[in-house]
């Protein structure tokens, strides 16, 4: 729920609550959970690995037009040209060093844009192609992420990256790489992931992994909720028995709002809000596979009012040409949402990542609330300012 106006204790008025502006939202401490390695490249890079590796099925060579290309195969309405782009991104990553180089790019480029925790996902399955197995494969990945952190803090910024191990729903290969996820706990890898296509391919497919991620006191989250709808979501919590949502958008069709206004919350939508299961939104990429025709009517705006542990997340960075910076833009643009609002998300997701629960409110004390704090405090001593000169002025 969005407030208009701040208190200014007993003075005549309130003072208007703050509309961030992108610079402030850009420096703004911000959290990030959904976020796709083979989603996020810079067109340039794809360029270049292609030429290293050898790779020639690139359908632009120019950087400008190849990152051109990407957006308007995403943007095209067509399932088989947004895959289309996957496969150009994945392509390109079947070197221990093209993993390590789009890893610590990653790292950076989140870390310029303000990200000061990320949890990464990728399908060690796909990347076996030049011979790495898939030890080798998450051993670059990790490696890139630590190049990626240590470069960002030479620059003075900060980030932390976690990787999840995604398996591919259609595939058979998920409990070999929650076994996989597991072993790399405690060298950067903390969770585990299901993704692909919802219809068809249920998430009850995989209960042996999920089972034996229990059994080991392991994190993980699922791609549910995004296309498929309610049974998804249903499967994923009270079968799989997932901490994270996936998307997790259509769980709004459990949600009944009257011509009154009032709001009625189905079992599920009531389950999902009650459990405080957190919801990894993401804007951008719901518009282009439908889930929502605008960002003003998005879902994230009603279940931010009801108070859903909804998060805010880039999915595809590179297909939906986005960033944590404009996934917020988008949304202070169709909600008004103020730097109050921009926290609240932020710290909804730094409560729901898979690392240690002390590292969390670490995160939240020591990074995110003095980082917003000092965004709203230079605000207010600007308004003091221009108060006082106008003031003046008149005089």
């Amino acid at each position: 729920m969005t407030s208009q106006t701040a208190p200014t204790g007993d003075g005549p008025a309130a003072v208007p609550a703050h509309v961030p502006t992108p610079d402030q939202i850009r420096r703004a401490p911000k959290v990030l959970l959904h976020d796709h390695l083979d989603g996020g490249l810079r067109p340039e890079t794809v360029v270049d690995l292609a030429r290293e590796t050898g790779y020639r099925d690139l359908p632009e060579t120019d950087p400008d037009k190849l990152g051109l290309w990407f957006r308007e195969a995403a943007d095209s309405g067509s399932l088989e040209r947004y895959l289309e782009t996957f496969r150009h991104t994945v392509g390109v990553m079947q070197t221990s060093d093209a993993l390590v180089r789009v890893a610590r790019e990653c790292a950076e480029d989140l870390a310029e844009d303000g990200v000061v925790y990320a949890e990464v996902r990728y399908a060690p399955e796909q990347h076996l192609d030049g011979g790495l197995s898939l030890e080798e494969v998450v051993e670059a990945v990790n490696e890139g992420f630590r190049q990626g952190e240590r470069r960002a803090r030479d620059n003075g910024r900060r980030i932390r990256v976690g990787a999840l191990l995604t398996a591919m729903r259609h595939a058979a290969r998920s409990l070999e790489i929650a076994e996989l996820a597991n072993r790399h706990r405690d060298s950067g890898v903390v969770g585990f992931d299901i993704a692909g296509a919802e219809a068809g391919y249920p998430p009850t497919r995989h209960l042996d992994a999920f089972e034996f991620l229990k059994r080991e006191n392991n994190h993980f989250t699922i791609h549910a909720g995004e296309a498929f709808g309610l049974p998804s979501i249903w499967q994923a919590l009270q079968w799989c028995g997932a901490d994270r949502l996936g998307h997790g958008v259509r769980i709004i069709d459990d949600i009944e709002v009257r011509e009154d206004g009032s709001v009625r919350l189905g079992r599920l939508a009531s389950y999902v809000r009650d459990k405080r299961i957190p919801l990894e939104l993401c804007p951008s990429s719901n518009l282009q596979t439908g889930a929502a025709p605008s960002y003003a009517e998005h879902p994230i705006g009603l279940l931010r009012r009801l108070h859903f542990r909804a998060t805010v997340n880039t999915d595809n960075r590179l297909m939906s040409h986005t960033t944590m910076s404009r996934e917020f833009e988008h949304l202070v643009e169709a909600f008004g949402y103020t730097l109050d609002d921009l926290q609240w998300f932020s710290v909804n997701a730094m409560k729901s990542a898979f690392i240690p629960f002390d590292e969390r409110l670490a995160m939240i004390n020591d990074v995110i609330k003095p980082g917003y704090s000092a965004l709203k405090s230079e605000w207010l001593f600007q308004q003091t300012a221009s108060t006082s000169g106008s003031g003046g002025a008149q005089r």
